[in-house]
């Protein structure tokens, strides 16, 4: 054998050496590595389009929850990542990013935000898929009955409606009560199903029933076949959008009787585009800026001190309390394998949130209270909260 030789077996034998360190370090690094990757959670909002208000605040709770779970050191010792869509507000495009996000983002859990009708979408894939899916706003009943994978942490139509149905009844003292009702929407129809058959049972009267559909903007011969029925009050069962409009042509036909409807009314644009014509008016919702609970102070707080100073909203708030509960539901199983986590999160017990103590029941539903809102001049005023 050569020098050459000789040195070109050393030479191989060192490198080879060297590559078996590597690989040996690298393997035990692996669980480390792999212990450090963050935990992917995917969110599903209406950022843009028809109900961008309500997107651009549930997507802002999400954020600033998001933010506190990782300055406390994240989630099973890794980092929460949100992974976020906008729906633009169109039909179809949930059910799109939904399998995105699944299939492409490997996320862990969803989390909807939007109207009832967006998260039906997403909620078969979900469940076909066995990954949970947290709906934050979507109150139309049933939506948790597509799956044992599909929960939401905002109560429900039938709820809000009883609530909004006995607010009538017993503080405004209607005893007729006309009803406008989208028939494009999940949410009206079954907002103003639970307040027809709330109101009845009181003892009161619904005179008659007017529809329109999403994207309508003109009200008048709906409203002009109301007025000649003379209610006590309109319950308007549908989104701020139409919600506004049907308030200024309610108010430029005389119609001077109060108007109520549900938490589809929340947002800023309502005062925007209605202006002085929904003073007077009546929403229930899920949460107020104006509540004294300390807890509920300090989120506000923080949510303007993040947001340039702008007041959270009962969307921003029911957010940030579901990302709260997803990560404390993460921490119980111990794990991201999706059926661990949907049992954790059916094994929600009173859980303190901004929004009140939020107990999962067997129909994946949230208990928990509801407050009533009044408009005046031009702002929103907590009257009542009002317990399941």
């Amino acid at each position: 054998m050569t020098l050459q030789h000789f040195r070109f077996g050393s030479d191989l034998r060192r490198t080879l050496g060297s590559f078996t360190c590597i690989l040996r370090l690298s393997l035990l690094l692996l669980p480390v590595a792999l212990a450090a990757a963050p935990i992917r959670i995917g969110e599903v909002e209406p950022l843009t389009g028809k109900e961008a208000a309500f997107g651009q605040s549930s997507h802002q709770g999400i954020v600033l929850a998001v933010e506190e779970i990782n300055a406390r050191g994240g989630v099973l010792g890794r980092r929460l990542e949100l992974v976020t869509h906008d729906n633009q507000s169109r039909p179809g495009d949930t059910a799109t990013i939904t399998k995105k996000l699944i299939t492409r983002d490997r996320v862990v859990a969803v989390v909807n935000g939007g109207t009832s009708n967006q998260c039906t979408e997403s909620a078969p894939i979900c469940q076909h898929a066995r990954i949970p899916l947290v709906a934050t706003t979507a109150t139309n009943p049933p939506l948790t009955e597509m799956g044992n994978y599909v929960f939401r942490t905002c109560f429900t139509d039938t709820f809000q409606g009883a609530v909004l149905a006995r607010f009538a009844h017993d503080t405004l003292k209607a005893r007729r009560v006309a009803l406008l009702t989208s028939v494009s929407s999940a949410f009206s129809v079954g907002l103003s199903r639970a307040f027809r058959d709330a109101f009845i049972a009181l003892g009161g009267e619904i005179v008659g029933e007017q529809r329109y559909a999403e994207g309508d903007k003109d009200f008048r011969a709906q409203l002009t076949a109301i007025r000649g029925l003379k209610p006590d009050a309109i319950a308007a069962m549908g989104y701020y959008t139409e919600g506004a409009l049907i308030c200024r042509q309610a108010r430029d036909l005389g119609l001077s009787c109060p108007l109520v409807s549900g938490d589809g009314w929340e947002a800023p644009e309502l005062v925007q585009i209605g202006g002085a014509a929904v003073n007077g008016t009546f929403y229930s919702s899920h949460f107020s800026a104006e509540s004294t609970e300390p807890a509920a102070q300090a989120f506000v707080q923080k949510y303007r001190h993040r947001f340039d100073g702008a007041t959270p909203d009962s969307l921003a708030a029911l957010s940030y309390d579901a990302m709260l509960i997803l990560a404390d539901a993460l921490h119980r199983a111990g794990t991201t394998d999706g059926p661990a986590v949907r049992d954790a999160l059916a094994a929600t017990k009173a859980f303190p949130g901004i929004t009140g103590r939020t107990t999962i029941d067997p129909r994946r539903d949230a208990s928990k209270p509801a407050t009533i809102i009044a408009v005046e001049s031009g702002r929103f005023r907590l009257l009542q909260s009002i317990e399941p």
